[in-house]
């Protein structure tokens, strides 16, 4: 006789912890009927080893899987090991990546796509013991094959819920704001979640705060698409509410603790970067370097982008916060849509006048993102002299990034979004300039 209502096996992946831990984080609060464990598949075969131990002592095994869509090939095709090895599981996939093709999902071998936020959706699915007929956020296919989608859920304060868990002992950055109100049509942020911004209170963030210092956590770090946005409702920073959270913080850490803003896992777009912000920062905390978000050194490519900036504004941060005694690194995009030559050799220069500031370039490779109005897009292309000018700039230690192993992602969601059309829509991104002879 089965002891428990419900098995649920994470299929846990050090590159997306962040995910689980704030849906246990929703999940230690509930209260349910249903009986049920988590477990944690830190591998494939530990994964399979839950899902054949569970069910033999659980009505319902599921396993969750969450995932970015470079990654959606590689698990697709470890999941059917999974299920060749173990069956018997009913396995769904979360995230941007199901969010946004949710039947590619399906095709791919997931029983089930979750859409949107997942909090709401897996306190339902415990709540109905696993069986996912009905709930909302949900996407999969019926007796006969066909989809249903069962709408998006709620979106709700990021205070209703926690931004880690307790119960498990799972800890992470803290998620301050969720959704963006700029919308760069590369982006999947504000098209997973809403292109306005949800902050967490400073109230509930100091709550969080104290709790890790309880634990003997020393180190404050956020989760933010823009993190000078925060408490901002629109796309001007708040420097008042930044200073409030980050006092607060600082506070709540204690004299051995460190907070750390405006770098990884966030970043800072160029516009808001003043030298208020910038002393605010170094008033309150202990990173010595600062992540700028740039992507193109054509005004032209970020106009269409959207991005809401353009160079100048790129430089003056750089210049600003190397003044400041900052590391400035400097996210770039090569290979964007519809670049043409000029384009990519007004990249070139900023780049190199940038690491002649002192400023290092994070380089990515153009990926059309499922979700994104780019999504249709060629993949990025990055043409030999320019792979020798970046390649230059690595060798000196100003530029670095794996834009390299995107190239290759990119060609794999361009065969994937040409595989799954979505008619209407135009590959058109940039109006191509006059040949001058």
């Amino acid at each position: 006789m089965s002891s428990l209502d419900l098995l649920l096996v994470l299929r846990y992946r050090k590159a997306v912890t962040y995910g689980f831990h704030v849906l246990l984080g929703a999940l230690e609060e509930h209260e349910t009927a249903t009986s049920y464990e988590v477990v944690f598949g830190d591998t494939p075969e530990s994964t399979a080893a839950a899902i054949t131990s569970g069910l033999s002592r659980a009505k319902r095994v599921v396993v969750l899987w969450s995932f970015y869509s470079p990654d959606a090939e590689a698990l697709a095709a470890e999941l059917a090991t999974i299920k060749e090895t173990a069956p018997g599981a009913l396995h769904i996939a979360g995230g941007v990546h199901a969010t946004a093709e949710p039947v590619q999902t399906l095709d791919a071998g997931w029983d089930v796509a979750a859409i949107g936020e997942g909090e709401t959706t897996l306190l339902k699915l415990v709540d109905a013991g696993g069986d996912p007929t009905g709930v909302t956020g949900l996407a999969y296919r019926d007796d006969t094959g066909k989809v249903v989608k069962t709408g998006r859920p709620e979106r709700l304060p990021l205070d209703t819920f926690r931004g880690f868990s307790l119960r498990w002992h799972r800890f992470n950055a803290l998620e301050i704001t969720r959704g963006c109100a700029f919308s760069c049509r590369f982006c999947q942020t504000p098209f997973m979640f809403s292109a306005r911004f949800r902050h967490r209170s400073v109230d509930n963030v100091r709550w969080h705060v104290e709790q890790m210092r309880e634990r003997g956590l020393r180190d404050v770090r956020f989760i933010t698409p823009t993190a000078l946005s925060y408490g901002s409702q629109d796309e001007s920073p708040n420097l008042d509410a930044v200073e409030e959270l980050l006092a607060t913080c600082k506070e709540a850490i204690g004299p051995n603790g460190r907070v750390f803003f405006g770098s990884f896992p966030s970043e800072i777009r160029p516009e808001h970067v003043t030298r208020e912000a910038l002393r605010v920062v170094k008033k309150y905390c202990s990173n010595n370097n600062i992540i700028v978000g740039a992507q193109s050194g054509s005004d032209r490519v970020l106009d269409a982008a959207k991005r809401g900036h353009g160079v100048e504004e790129v430089i003056h941060a750089a210049r600003l916060g190397v003044e400041e005694g900052f590391r400035i690194n400097v996210d770039m995009i090569f290979g964007m849509p519809g670049e043409d030559p000029a384009d990519v050799e007004a990249s070139l220069k900023l780049v190199t006048d940038l690491a002649a500031l002192g400023a290092r370039i994070h380089a990515h490779t153009f990926m059309p993102l499922p979700g994104t109005p780019w999504r249709d897009a060629a993949p990025g292309d990055v043409d030999p002299e320019t792979i020798r000018a970046v390649d230059r700039l690595s060798q000196q230690g100003a530029l670095y990034g794996h834009w390299q192993k995107q190239r290759e992602h990119a060609q794999r969601l361009a065969a994937a979004a040409e595989a799954y059309p979505r008619p209407g829509r135009s590959r058109s991104l940039l109006p191509i300039r006059p040949t001058t002879y």
